[in-house]
């Protein structure tokens, strides 16, 4: 995810910067419910050996795992659980087994900064960061694969450091910090343009678009080369006459679409209008072309071109549509975090690492844990260095960081302090803390920390993230994109939305293919969502799908479209599949405003965001949610912000 927790998404066949099973069950509530909690005098051990799984080194490295991942099976069904009104039962009763300076629920890359702030602060301080994944990073997960003597890397979610505007001194420092210099690595590694170009030298590969036979009637493979128009290529489409006309004087942009309408006017009324019905009543698109740009906005905000305002698609300069439209540069508070910065100030720096922000959150567990990874190593070397998780929870360590630990209760005592109260290995533990981060996302904070105003509640419940899936495809061969002359394909109207080559950047030993006979890793995105509801209810619909979906029809899908769309150029999904991992997140990007369906602005003191984020007694907040922005540099903001409440 390019925002926080944001893999990219493909508009128009270019990536963006937002390129995120059963609810409950009967091992889940006898967890909550038991009473079992080791004996006061007993020392706490809960992760003291970490469980062997063969084939991985040390015996225990999540990287490597395929199948579901992201959300794996084992991460969320207790708080589900909890959520369905399991009780905790006697474990706020007993005695608490630790005790620590901070406790941070959350190892993402909020959770990770909030405990290095915190210790910057507080140099004695001990500090417990509980993950309830099997493997840390929160959306920042690195997805690894090993193919024939080649090792593959990918981002099982954010892909990038990349933000609406200019990274903060606290962000951009603490990236400096951990020996990642943006501009630096940019001009020695190149961006998307420059990798590919390298990769992919002499074979001239482009992007196409695949028309499913279910939405237009039958199956096209479709090239879109970026020196001819899109009219013309989409020829060869299944696309009536119509619609290509449509098409074409849609993308020519030879009129205003707003005509007369005064300017100072005008931005107010996009905000009100959503970017399907401005494409068809100013863009003058029927229905079968809009087919063509409905999903357009998936990779972004996860709803379609019904889901967001015209303002919004109109302020990231991406959208089609507007090449004729007078409007006065800039943006407005009727706009969402990523539009309105992007049309303000251009973006910030941007750079993509072979695993996404994997690397960040490496960088900073080895800044916290002596041992996770051998000391002064530069950010290049890291890439492929070795890490030892056994070093994660060491009883000797003064930050120790323990996986597989869902925390379902945090409370304020009496006197100072709070005890915080979490599920591991099928039983329930307690700490106490004299401070608590909660670096989990918002919208389970109200079922952990039942204690809170009832303002403050609604307020977490209001911040709905929005689901997605990244499936990294790793392939024997290339051989059938080389063939058909394309890195990427978008499809307007399946179920995944684009697929695109890895860009490896060649940095740290680590690089690309050398031939299309080689492995490379394929990236595929796609949202689950429903059109024609609000935003969010388009995500909690599509959250059900997406835990509903088993990884037999994930797969199945994968392998469907790709011998659909690459079977003529000879793509055999048995032999040219290795692998396959599905990094579902049921609660992925962090949301943003939406001028079509909520009330307050960023700039309102009653923007749900500001209510949520109040430190409540020794517990307070700090997430990509607590910015209302799904990128990286926010999740860093409000880690800094969190801990300056509880320490200022």
């Amino acid at each position: 995810m390019a925002r926080d927790g944001s893999p990219k998404g493909m508009a128009g066949g270019r990536l963006t910067r937002r390129a995120f099973v059963q609810t409950g069950s009967a091992t889940a509530a006898a967890a909550l419910a038991t009473p079992a909690v080791a004996a006061p005098a007993k020392p706490a051990s809960p992760t003291a050996a970490l469980p062997v799984h063969p084939g991985e080194p040390g015996g225990y490295y999540p990287p490597l795992r395929t199948g579901l991942r992201g959300s794996h099976v084992g991460s969320f069904e207790v708080a589900h659980a909890l959520r369905d009104g399991q009780a905790v039962g006697q474990a706020l009763a007993g005695p608490a087994h630790e005790s620590y300076d901070l406790v941070v629920v959350g190892g993402g890359i909020s959770g990770l900064s909030a405990a290095l702030f915190y210790r910057d602060r507080n140099p004695a301080a001990r500090i417990l960061i509980l993950e309830n994944h099997d493997d840390f990073g929160g959306h920042a997960k690195r997805n690894e694969f090993r193919v024939r003597g080649h090792t593959l890397l990918m981002n099982g979610g954010t892909a990038g450091i990349e933000s609406p505007t200019p990274y903060s001194k606290v962000a951009d420092g603490l990236l400096r910090r951990l020996g990642i210099d943006v501009p630096a690595l940019a001009k020695a590694y190149g961006g998307d343009t420059e990798v590919e170009e390298g990769m992919f030298a002499g074979l001239k590969l482009g992007r196409a678009a695949f028309f499913d036979k279910e939405s237009f009637g039958s199956d096209a493979l479709v090239r879109l080369p970026d020196d001819v128009p899109l009219a013309d290529a989409l020829a060869k489409s299944p696309l009536s006459a119509t619609a290509r006309a449509q098409i074409a004087a849609l993308e020519a942009g030879a009129t205003d679409p707003l005509g007369a309408m005064a300017m100072d006017q005008r931005k107010d009324y996009l905000a009100t209008i959503s970017y399907r019905d401005y494409l068809m009543k100013h863009g003058g698109l029927g229905e079968e072309a809009m087919l063509f740009y409905q999903n357009r906005p998936l990779g972004w905000w996860c709803v379609g071109a019904d889901g967001i305002s015209a303002l919004d698609a109109w302020g990231t300069s991406f959208f089609p549509g507007f090449k004729g439209l007078k409007l006065d540069p800039g943006g407005t508070m009727r706009m969402g975090y990523t539009p309105r910065g992007f049309a303000s100030t251009g973006g910030s720096y941007d750079f993509h690492f072979p695993d996404g922000n994997a690397t960040i959150a490496r960088r900073l567990v080895a800044q916290l844990i002596p041992g996770f990874m051998a000391p002064g190593l530069t950010v290049e070397q890291s890439i492929l260095a070795p890490t030892d998780y056994a070093a994660l929870d060491r009883p000797d360590n003064a930050v120790r960081l323990r996986l597989s630990s869902i925390v379902v209760h945090a409370v304020n005592r009496a006197q100072a302090g709070a005890d915080v109260v979490y599920s591991h290995a099928g039983k329930v533990h307690k700490v106490a803390a004299r401070h608590v981060v909660m670096a989990c996302y918002n919208m389970i904070i109200p079922y952990l920390v039942p204690s809170l105003p009832a303002a403050q509640k609604e307020a977490l419940h209001e911040l709905v993230k929005e689901p997605l899936v990244y499936v990294s495809v790793a392939l024997d061969n290339w051989r059938a994109f080389a063939k058909a002359g394309l890195s990427g394909i978008q499809f307007p109207q399946a179920w995944f939305q684009n697929a695109g080559l890895d860009k490896a950047v060649p940095i740290g030993g680590y690089a690309g293919p050398k031939s299309p006979d080689d492995p490379i890793v394929l990236h595929m995105t796609g949202i689950p969502h429903q059109p024609g509801l609000p935003e969010h209810d388009q995500s909690r619909a599509g959250r059900m799908e997406l835990l509903g979906t088993d990884l037999a029809t994930y797969e199945t899908r994968v392998r469907d479209l790709l011998t659909r769309a690459l079977g003529p150029y000879g793509f055999d999904a048995d032999k040219d599949i290795a692998a396959i991992t599905v990094n579902r997140w049921p609660h992925g990007y962090a949301p943003e405003y939406n001028a079509l369906w909520d009330k307050h602005q960023d700039d309102d003191p009653q923007a749900p965001n500001k209510i949520a984020r109040q430190r409540f007694g020794a517990i307070t907040i700090a997430n990509s949610d607590s910015g209302r922005a799904a990128y990286t540099d926010s999740a860093i903001d409000q880690a800094w912000r969190a801990v300056g409440e509880l320490l200022g």
